[in-house]
């Protein structure tokens, strides 16, 4: 009995974890940076309806499926495969952390219902071919469209960065759905933006509770800065109100990519 329980310990030592599987991805991925379009977060100005389809993951309580979209961008918005990422299912699972709780098959299974999920939103296309699960990246937007390399040259190609190192060095793990929604909130905006919940239903399509959730964790995480400021108000008894802006904290924000050396002079 002693001599297995040591055999299973040691073989889960050696056993590649959800992170070290998401690392490989990002290290094969080649970038310092995940692009993700501002409007998978809030529909440009002088839309009809300015949630985005994050929203769908907050109401739908779709943390899961949240944290293996941003995963899938980051695999595949290099385009050295076309778009295109294809894993063995226990492979999804793991990058999931979903075999931490289930067994094998259930594990299996669970990542292509997450999956599926995705494809529905209409930001995947997915397919499998044996344990093979093959996955296409679409368009930010939820509108189906074949997904192209954001450039920021217009509204509609505007993007948030997201570095590898929030995923290499575990910060994804710590953060519950409103804070990693938040997160990606505070990302799309400018340095020391205002993000008042009164006006959440309408610009994200989630309730103020979940939205001052989310910015509580992150500012307990040191993962955003916070500071005061006086804002006027004429019928407060003071004649001001404090208010809040929030920018991302150093460890969060994108990495700069790194000079190349300068070639070396021939003697």
């Amino acid at each position: 009995m002693k001599t297995t329980a040591k055999a299973e310990q040691d073989m889960q030592k050696d056993k590649a974890s959800g992170r070290d599987t998401r690392a490989a991805i990002l290290t094969r991925a080649i970038r310092a940076n995940v692009p993700l379009r501002k409007t998978f977060v809030q529909a440009n100005r002088g839309a009809e309806s300015r949630p985005g389809p994050l929203r769908d993951f907050v109401t739908g309580r779709d943390l899961r499926g949240l944290r293996a979209y941003l995963m899938i961008v980051a695999a595949c918005s290099s385009g050295d495969k076309g778009w295109t990422t294809e894993h063995d299912s226990a492979v999804w699972a793991r990058l999931m952390d979903i075999d931490k709780t289930a067994s094998d098959q259930s594990a299996r299974t669970g990542a292509w219902r997450a999956l599926r999920r995705l494809e529905a939103r209409n930001l995947i296309e997915c397919s499998r071919k044996g344990t093979a699960i093959k996955v296409t990246l679409l368009r930010e937007d939820g509108t189906g469209k074949a997904y192209d390399r954001p450039k920021g040259d217009n509204e509609e190609n505007r993007f948030l960065q997201i570095p590898t190192t929030f995923w290499t060095q575990g910060r994804d793990e710590k953060l519950s759905l409103p804070g990693l929604a938040l997160f990606l909130v505070v990302a799309r905006e400018k340095h020391w933006a205002t993000f008042p919940a009164e006006w959440a239903p309408q610009w994200y399509g989630w309730s103020p509770d979940t939205h001052e959730r989310g910015l509580k964790q992150l500012v307990e995480l040191e993962f955003v800065q916070t500071r005061a400021f006086k804002k006027k108000a004429p019928l407060a008894p003071l004649g001001f109100t404090i208010a809040h802006q929030y920018q991302r904290a150093l460890i969060t924000r994108p990495r700069k990519p790194q000079k190349k050396s300068a070639a070396p002079t021939p003697g």
